[in-house]
């Protein structure tokens, strides 16, 4: 069995948490660790994501340029994220491979 550090299960946790379309296992499959072992992290961590559709839509669209930016600038930060938890991961993965 793996010892993984506190920083990399909450990264981990973070990113699943991030990612609303992401699944356990394709998360799980991204970091190269079990998916069972990424749910384990979640439920210890409490983390939940709605379920389900939400029912509340905003009284005015915003304008095309706005939900356009909005949605480069949400994807920009899970990017960065899912960059700095796979610089962890190879980080820690270097560190296990060296004798």
């Amino acid at each position: 069995m793996k010892n993984y550090p506190p920083e990399f299960k909450a990264d981990a946790v973070a990113l699943y948490e991030s990612r609303p379309e992401a699944t356990i296992t394709s998360v799980a499959a991204d970091l190269g660790i079990n998916p069972e072992t990424l749910r384990n992290w979640v439920r210890a961590a409490g983390a939940s994501r709605p379920r389900g559709r939400r029912t509340q839509e905003p009284a005015q669209p915003p304008a095309p340029l706005e939900a356009e930016n909005a949605a480069l600038r949400k994807k920009v930060r899970e990017l960065e994220e899912e960059r700095e938890i796979l610089r962890k991961a190879a980080k820690y993965f270097a560190g296990e491979t060296r004798w």
